[in-house]
């Protein structure tokens, strides 16, 4: 036999989780330095007048800062772009750099930063006219457009249009794309290992009841997994233990009434035939209460016997006997079904729901619907029905249908809670509810079927 490793000895579940923050933050400072280091693509800097004289002179920009400015020969005169405005005063000032008349001379600017020559004291009284940000004489920025006639063309100069996203943003949206990539695979397979022992255990706590088998418990290895899984199969076996205490006590209590029963039973052979009548009755009351308070906690303690069992087979058997006997009960066909289960139990279980539905109902009908892998068994009757609020009550036991406790209409209050009990280790579910679109209530069963 394995040994099991001591949960104290296995790593943390944090471990991991720790580690894949740290990565996280690694990646993401790595992608931080590298789009930093690369860094932004220059703007078109203000350019000095005499530098956009000399590119319009001789067709090359001695200018290396920022993107190169490109002289364009053109036959007509340029026209300015949307939003640049004639600027004669920077004409005039080219017209005198270049040597030339200013009427060979175009220039116009745009929005942005305007630099242009001009005496503080002489033209604008020290200070810059509105809209234009001085910082040095002499330049120009901005979206401009800038021309010289010669030789019959148009030599022009404009600066290139600044663009909000440039091939440098994407560079940066692709790499940051590529770190989050990167990051979500091991995220996503640190999730799932964290996610699927978890729903493993939520699973098997779910089914974790008196006489069901537990099912396989995750044996991951992390040290909370681990511990989390040893508390489950702890509970599990703290409700066996439990509920084998108390068949172990109610079948002790049968023991013990068995000897002054039959002393009731001797003394009431004495009586008079009248009241030996009433008195036998109410001891076979007592027999039988007691014999199915002990069937109730044998169903909730020990596991069925798996065999495949022919649903509609099983059916058809019960609903024939119970209808040789004078029963109103009739059977609607359907395909074919097949489950694994105790074949006992859950005729038992049929036998309850049909004479609940005779004795509530006047009449049972049984079919079934077969819906993907599970199969579900209904039990209608056509009388007055039950109350919607009294239906969760109804399966715990001794919870009868008729208040009035009378046994002979209402039962010792135990069939109700003995079909769930059985279905539900069945790994199937037991409901009650009115039917629908008619009077009467409907009792299903729903089955996993055998594959």
């Amino acid at each position: 036999m394995s040994k099991r490793a001591d949960p104290a000895r296995l790593p943390s579940l944090a471990r991991p989780i720790f580690a894949l923050v740290i990565a996280s933050v690694m990646v993401a400072t790595l992608a931080s330095f590298i789009i930093t280091f690369n860094g932004p693509p220059p703007r078109d800097p203000p350019r000095p007048l005499s530098i956009l004289a000399s590119t319009l002179a001789t067709g090359r920009s001695p200018d290396q800062r920022g993107p190169a400015l490109v002289v364009r020969h053109e036959t007509a005169p340029p026209v300015p772009q949307p939003g640049e405005r004639p600027d004669p005063r920077v004409a005039h000032r080219l017209a005198d750099l270049l040597d030339v008349p200013v009427a060979r001379v175009r220039v116009y600017s745009g929005p942005g930063p305007q630099r242009f020559p001009f005496d503080h004291s002489r033209d604008f009284a020290g200070r810059p006219p509105p809209g234009i940000t001085p910082i040095r004489p002499d330049w120009l920025g901005g979206r401009f457009t800038v021309a010289l006639r010669r030789d019959g063309r148009w030599h022009v100069l404009r600066n290139a249009p600044y663009s909000v996203f440039t091939p440098w943003h994407v560079a940066v949206l692709l790499g940051m794309l590529a770190a989050i990539l990167l990051l979500s695979i091991p995220a996503w397979m640190l999730a799932r290992a964290i996610s699927r022992p978890l729903g493993q255990l939520a699973a098997a706590a779910d089914h974790a009841r008196a006489g069901a088998d537990l099912p396989p418990l995750p044996d991951s290895r992390s040290r909370e997994v681990r511990r989390l899984s040893a508390a489950v199969r702890a509970m599990h076996a703290r409700l066996a233990g439990h509920a084998e205490q108390r068949t172990v006590m109610l079948a002790a209590i049968a023991h013990d009434l068995g000897t002054p029963l039959s002393r009731l039973a001797f003394w009431i052979e004495q009586l008079p035939e009248a009241a030996h009548a009433r008195a036998s009755a109410d001891l076979d009351e007592m027999r039988a209460m007691i014999g199915a308070a002990l069937r109730f906690a044998r169903d909730e303690t020990v596991a069925p016997v798996r065999t495949r069992i022919d649903l509609g087979a099983l059916l058809d058997s019960l609903v024939e006997d119970m209808a040789e006997a004078g029963e109103p009960v009739t059977l609607v066909a359907s395909p074919r079904a097949i489950v694994r289960g105790d074949s006992v139990a859950l005729r038992r279980v049929f036998t309850n729901l049909v004479a609940n539905a005779i004795r509530y109902g006047e009449h049972a009908t049984v079919g079934w619907t077969i819906d993907d892998d599970m199969v579900t068994v209904t039990v209608d009757d056509a009388g007055p029905g039950v109350d919607p609020a009294q239906v969760a009550r109804l399966f715990d036991p001794f919870v009868r249908g008729d208040p009035s406790r009378n046994r002979a209409t209402g039962g010792t209050g135990l069939g109700l809670a003995i079909v769930r009990a059985i279905t539900e280790h069945h790994g199937g579910e037991a409901t009650l509810a009115n039917r629908p679109g008619g009077s009467g209530a409907r009792a299903s069963v729903t089955l996993p079927l055998s594959r």
